[in-house]
């Protein structure tokens, strides 16, 4: 037989009701950040034009994956070979074929993301963009945050006891408000396009100085406690 459960409390004139939020909102370092690399290339002829193409998007991917650990994840988001038409005269032609590769790279160690970033940029025709500076879906902030909020709540009721002469007694709920965001909206730093940049050697770009974003948590929740009879 399965034990029964103890009654849970209601309020009453000896034990009324007191609901209060909790609030937790603190900034921290980020722990990762996204670039988007675009690889692009062009030619009159489709076969050609998808060679140059696959050339380009392998150099850069070996770039990327010389990096090893500093890497957390590389991903293809899309390819697309498309015809370009031209009108001139009385039918309508091929031109030439674009062809575009888009691989989204995340970074986990930011030592080596500004000397990354550029190297990619230096590549022919890659467009490089970013970076996304972002908390992991388990990070501990957001831990912190949620038990902060309640730490809140708590302190809250505790207050609103006293200044009634009385004192906490049960807990009666505890809901989350679902205002974890995890850090603010995604913001780029900016946009890198193929070129080249002077380095020691002529040949070896100089690496960006990227400054990490803050990131804010924020942490809600409601909470309804008893008290006891206050002192009025």
């Amino acid at each position: 037989m399965e034990p029964t459960p103890t009654p849970r409390p209601h309020p009453s004139p000896d034990a009324p009701l007191v609901t209060v939020h909790g609030e937790a909102h603190h900034e921290v370092d980020p722990e990762t950040a996204r670039i988007q690399i675009t690889v692009n290339a062009r030619g009159t002829d489709r076969r050609a034009a998808l060679a140059d193409l696959t050339t380009r998007n392998q150099r850069a991917l070996d770039l990327v994956k010389s990096y090893g650990e500093a890497i957390e994840k590389l991903e293809t988001g899309s390819f697309s070979i498309t015809p370009q038409l031209t009108t001139k005269g009385r039918h309508e032609r091929v031109s030439a074929y674009h062809g575009t590769v888009r691989t989204t790279v995340t970074v986990a160690d930011f030592t080596a993301l500004g000397e990354l970033t550029t190297r990619l940029a230096d590549l022919d025709l890659t467009t490089v963009t970013g970076p996304w500076w972002a908390l992991r879906p388990n990070s501990p902030a957001h831990r912190d945050a949620r038990r902060q909020a309640v730490h809140d709540a708590v302190r809250r009721a505790r207050e609103y006891a006293d200044a009634l002469g009385a004192r906490l007694v049960a807990l009666l709920e505890l809901a989350d408000q679902d205002a974890d965001t995890g850090g603010p909206l995604p913001r780029a730093a900016g946009t890198m396009r193929s070129a080249r940049f002077a380095g020691p050697d002529d040949d070896t770009p100089a690496a960006l100085d990227l400054e990490p974003q803050r990131q804010s948590v924020y942490a809600q929740v409601s909470a309804r406690f008893t008290i006891t009879r206050p002192e009025l």
